[in-house]
Formats: C-alpha cells, structure tokens, sequence
C-alpha cells in the first residue's frame, strides 16, 4: 500500500506525492539526535498517516538492546519530546511493529551482515521491495566507516535498480572545513551517486523558511521589490540564550562560524537572496542558491578584520542565575579560542542585489533565543509629511521569524487617529498557530518525509557545501593569525560584543533588538 499527499510547494500545480514503503537505519539509534528528534518525527508522520503501510526503521548502534528494548526507548522519547501528546495507544502499537534493533560496533563487519539479512526479511515480511534510508546520526568521525562497510557488503545500491532504492542522510557538522568536507563527499560517492545523497539542514524544514519561497514568488507584492532598488539591507539573526549545554567536545572544535554561519545562515541567506527558479524542482532551486554562493564578494584579510567579529562570551548573571563563562564551561581549554558569537558583513555581486549589505550575526548566551530574517526597506522621501514626526520614523521592515513563534511581520507607517497629522509606526503580523489553528510540523518531520518521497529541493547539494566552507575556511584562516585579543569577551544576557554594534554602525544602521 502507497500513501500520497500533496507537496506544499507544488500545491499550486496540484501534484501528488507517492511514498513508497521503505526501511530507515538510523546509525546511532541510542543516541540524543534519534531520542529528541527522528523517533518523534517518525512517530508523528505516522499519526498523521503519510507514512506508508510497511514503513519500519531498523536501529543499529553498540548497546546491546532487543527489539523490544528499541521499543520502550523510542516510546519514551515519544512521551518526552512529541509534538502531538498524549500518546495515541492504536497508532503507538501499530507503529512500533516496524521498529527493529540490530546491536554492532560500526566497525564490525557481521554487524552489516546481520543488518542485511534483517533488511531482506522485512522485505519479504513488510514488503519494503528493496527500499532504503541510511541516516548517519552518529558522531561525524563515524562516518567513512559506515560509508565503506555499506558498500563492501552490498547494501548501498548505487544509481537506479528494479529492486528498490537506496538514499543516504547525513547529519551536520560536514566536514569541519573545505579539504574534510570534500573527502568525505568523495567518500559519498564511492557508494552513492550524488542524487541518493541528502545532507541535512534541519532550518531547511522548518515552515517559515519554505515560506520565504512561497512569499517571494507567490506573492506579486513583494518580488517587484525585492531588489537594490528598494531593499537597503538585509539582517539574519541566529540568537541563542543557552551556553554549551554538555556540548563543549563538539563545540571546541566547531565554534559559531563551522556551527552557524557555514550551514544555516548560509542557507537563509541564499534563500533570500536567489533568482526565481525555472521550476520548483530540485535542481532549478538549488542552481540558483549556489549563483548567490559564486556572487558572495570574497573577503580578504583587511576585510576580515573590519567586517567579521567574533566573541566569547564571559561568567555574568543571565535570567537571575549566576552562569559560567565559556573558558569555565567543563571540557572547554582555560585558554580556549573558540568563538561563541560572529557577526560579519557580505555583499553580493551582481544586479540584483549590488550594493546591498547582509548583515549575519549568531552566537551563544545572548538576550533571548531568536532566529529572523529581517529586510529593511529604504526610506520615502517623506516631503508631504514634514513636521509630522515621519522624518524621525522608522522605516519599513519585512520579519521573517523563523523561530520561536514562527511567522511573518510587516512594519509601516500609520496615522494616530486624532485631529493632527502624526504619523507612528505600525506591525502587521502573521503567526502560524493562530492563523492556521494547527501548529505547524517540526522540521525533522518535513525533511523525512521529502527524503522517502525522493524530493531533494530542501537539502543541500555538493557545490553548495563546499563554496560556503571556501568562504568560512578563509575567515578561520585569517583568524588563526591574529591574535587572542581579537576575540571580543561579551556579557551573557547582552546582544554581544560592542565590536559587533560598531561593525554595523559604520554604516549608519543598527541591529534590530533581540
């Protein structure tokens, strides 16, 4: 049995999805990834019933569980962090008979064996007819070895074959620069060809991001404007009020710029800034997110000093309790360089977008967590309404909120009712849960369902990968010779360093307040 739906980018054209059944190996099932975050998901789209007749996810990890054992942890994790709660008890039981568990080191050859031999068997008894879904949720250093031993023993079919296909998902960090990230693409490949490959960015699935799509060329409103003409800069924000949270090993060697700025604020950048696609296909989009990649004007090393910050944030007082700072955090170097915010300044070269500055800033401990796009339009000349208080207005601004509270305002100019001509500035708002009376799928949910369906629009593609590490690679180079002082220390609780207030106010602008 096939389940169909309707693909909400498509939606105008009126084309169907048909999932086939398939078996998912999650790679690292025991781990906070798969607990938090996939078992839910899977659970939900089953609730929801686009997942397939047959559906069965296989855990494969080091602990020693039974099937029945996998079932009572991803119960667990259902209770804990599902979106939908309580747990519905017939789509629960209906729901773990596809879950399975095969105990392996990743290294172990017969742990492979035994994976395929249990694969076969849900084919025959499930009938998933061969499809497959490897999620690499272990930790990165895994991942070369999980590749190989998939297709020393057959098990990643390569290219299209009458007897099912196989796809591969894997989770970020990719790489921690350019020279990682292209082996362990050149690693890919030897298994899969580059359309089986979905690497994952969670911000990708998250609904107000599929909307700057749908806002852009669904709406006549807003692409007549989206231009230098009248757009007079753009700022994303990535704010996080929450330090490392037990997260420091993968942090040290990450920090903001490889965390943050390398895959999604990349991604939300190159959203906005893209040409309408051929079509909404694949390709059509992710061609012209990697033109906005090429267009990026490349910093060089004076630039980087003026127009990237970096900074760490130190021990203070955040929300009535005392917090750490980062070189205190347990497992962090005392001495440690890593950067735990980054604001910087891009420009993009070409017509559209010429002369426009993109201003990104992320970073940990900050005044709350918040993820928005903002673009700020230029001002009118305001002649007919001097005296009026509209010389002294804000100007217009378009908010994407990504999250929380995921929606859309528009600020503009209104008149205060009353006798005299004064004018204030106004917010329209759109918020997804109350607008629409549902709240809107966790992003693990979409892209899941994308990967199964076979629609890669919402993952990132080989080249996009590797020119955004070409232009983060440069920055951590020019970083790794200067010196500790440069690394700005910021209160937790604040926006950041001042350095990041002064890179933008050289502009004669200012950050939105967090």
């Amino acid at each position: 049995m096939e389940a169909t739906l309707i693909n909400p980018l498509r939606a105008g054209m009126r084309h169907t999805r048909t999932i086939d059944p398939c078996i998912m190996v999650i790679f690292g099932a025991t781990g906070d990834l798969t607990h938090r975050k996939l078992i839910p998901a899977l659970y939900n789209l089953a609730l929801e019933q686009p997942l397939p007749a047959g559906f069965s996810a296989i855990g494969f990890a080091r602990r020693e569980y039974t099937n029945e054992d996998f079932r009572k942890q991803a119960l667990a994790a259902v209770n804990a962090n599902s979106r939908r709660r309580p747990v519905n008890a017939n789509v629960w039981e209906t729901f773990a008979q596809g879950l399975f568990y095969c105990p392996a080191n990743f290294d172990d050859p017969a742990g492979y064996d035994r994976l395929g031999a249990l694969m076969d068997q849900l084919d025959r008894e499930r009938g998933t007819a061969g499809n497959r879904i490897f999620y690499l949720a272990t930790d990165p250093s895994y991942y070369p070895t999980i590749i190989a031993l998939l297709r020393e023993k057959g098990l990643a079919r390569r290219g299209d074959r009458n007897d099912g296909w196989s796809r591969i998902i894997v989770e970020k960090p990719f790489g921690r620069n350019l020279a990682s990230a292209q082996a362990l693409n050149d690693d890919l490949s030897t298994a899969f060809h580059e359309g089986q490959i979905y690497r994952i960015d969670h911000y990708l699935g998250k609904e107000t991001v599929q909307n700057i799509l749908v806002m852009r060329f669904g709406n006549g409103i807003f692409e007549p404007i989206w231009n230098r003409r009248y757009i007079h800069h753009v700022q994303i924000t990535a704010a996080e009020s929450l330090g490392l949270e037990g997260r420091a090993g993968y942090y040290e060697k990450a920090g903001a710029l490889r965390d943050m700025i390398q895959n999604h604020m990349m991604q939300l950048l190159t959203l906005v800034a893209m040409e309408p696609p051929a079509a909404f296909v694949a390709d059509s989009v992710r061609d012209e997110k990697v033109k906005v990649l090429r267009s990026i004007v490349p910093l060089q090393d004076a630039e980087i000093e003026r127009n990237v910050v970096r900074g760490q944030y130190g021990s203070g007082w955040q929300g009535g309790e005392h917090v750490l700072g980062y070189c205190a955090e347990p497992g962090v170097a005392r001495d440690s360089r890593t950067e735990t915010f980054v604001a910087l300044k891009l420009l993009i070269e070409n017509w559209r977008w010429a002369g426009v500055p993109f201003y990104l800033r992320t970073g940990k401990r900050l005044t709350k967590r918040l993820t928005e796009i903002a673009i700020e339009f230029k001002r009118p000349p305001y002649l007919l309404f001097k005296g009026t208080g509209a010389d002294e207005m804000q100007p217009n601004v378009l908010s994407l909120r990504i999250q929380p509270n995921e929606g859309v305002s528009l600020r503009f100019g209104a008149k205060v009712p009353g006798q005299e001509m004064q004018i204030r500035p106004v917010n329209m708002e759109f918020f997804y849960g109350r607008s629409f009376g549902v709240q809107p799928p966790e992003a693990y949910e979409r892209l899941l369902l994308d990967c199964m369906y076979g629609d890669s629009t919402l993952f990132t593609r080989r080249d996009e990968t590797e020119l955004s590490w070409r232009l983060v690679d440069t920055i951590a180079h020019a970083w790794s010779t200067m010196p500790a002082s440069s690394i700005g220390e910021y209160e937790p609780g604040s926006s950041g360093p001042r350095a990041a207030d002064e890179l933008i106010e050289r502009d004669e602008m200012t950050w939105r307040r967090l």
